[in-house]
């Protein structure tokens, strides 16, 4: 059983938060999920975390109808797409881990602009849209990969990274209010997937944690953007799930050697797939 988050108006015109429970009864179908959604579009948008969603049910589908003729090219740098012809049906993903604009100043270096989108054209035309933002927000030190904040015509040099999280995710809601119609497009938030790079390491872990975990950063403030949209925007809750799966990280096993250990990515197959058995349920019960 799942909780989702969705949003809708309340009687007097105001938000209304309405959770609700999936019960994954019927389990993943990939033969169905393609026969629901043949001539349709589906478009991942998000960082690496998001890559790894798509990767995971591009997987479970072609599994599901393996004598299928699948096509998976990259058609642009960012841009990759897993189709079966037999069912017109595409599988994208969209590498933006910002979601908002970041552009490059010759004399500053990258700029993180909090209140413009100006990509939003290739989210058009889509009949289902999994966004996912925050890890890239976490970064400080070297990992950062922007110089500067900019709101409007101000350019910052330091602020809080939640603070600024909060900003973007408002921009990207206002963006999807204004030019996605719902009647058209299901639009879902991934919600945050935790990662094991502090405390306990995930080296050599093989069983999941046990019992209550803590709040997790900026979780609150996805659920109190989506509260305040105007469309529904379903929120697929995987939070406390990977706070769990300590034991599902690649760890030293990327590929890149015994001093690299990867914490915030997932193993194929694993937990993502659990990801879209949520989505599943959600796209196929509503």
């Amino acid at each position: 059983m799942v909780d989702l988050i969705t949003n809708t108006s309340g009687i007097d015109g105001s938000p209304l938060v309405v959770t609700f429970q999936v019960m994954l009864v019927n389990r993943f179908d990939g033969g169905k999920f393609l026969e629901r959604y043949r001539g349709k579009k589906i478009m991942f948008v998000g960082d690496s975390i998001s890559n790894n969603m798509w990767q995971s049910l591009t997987c479970m589908l072609h599994v599901a109808v393996p004598e299928s003729n699948y096509i998976s090219t990259t058609l642009t740098k960012h841009l990759s797409v897993f189709s079966f012809p037999e069912y017109e049906a595409s599988i994208m993903w969209l590498k933006n881990g910002f979601l908002v604009d970041v552009i490059h100043d010759k004399e500053r270096g990258r700029i993180l602009k909090l209140d413009s989108i100006t990509s939003g054209h290739m989210w058009k035309g889509v009949d289902v849209l999994i966004f996912n933002t925050y890890h890239w927000w976490t970064h400080t030190g070297e990992s950062q990969t922007w110089v500067y904040f900019q709101v409007g015509d101000k350019i910052i040099k330091d602020m809080d990274h939640m603070e600024a999280y909060k900003i973007g995710l408002t921009t990207w809601s206002k963006w999807i209010d204004s030019n996605i119609d719902p009647s058209k497009t299901t639009v879902l938030f991934q919600g945050i997937a935790a990662v094991h790079s502090e405390g306990e390491s995930c080296l050599g872990q093989t069983q999941p944690e046990q019992g209550p975990m803590p709040p997790y950063p900026g979780v609150d403030i996805v659920k109190s953007v989506l509260s305040n949209m105007r469309n529904p925007v379903y929120l697929l809750d995987t939070t406390l799930l990977t706070q769990l799966r300590i034991d599902g990280h690649p760890s030293i096993y990327t590929g890149r050697g015994t001093s690299y250990e990867d914490c915030s990515h997932w193993c194929l197959a694993g937990v993502p797939d659990t990801w879209n058995e949520i989505l599943y349920a959600t796209l196929l019960g509503n």
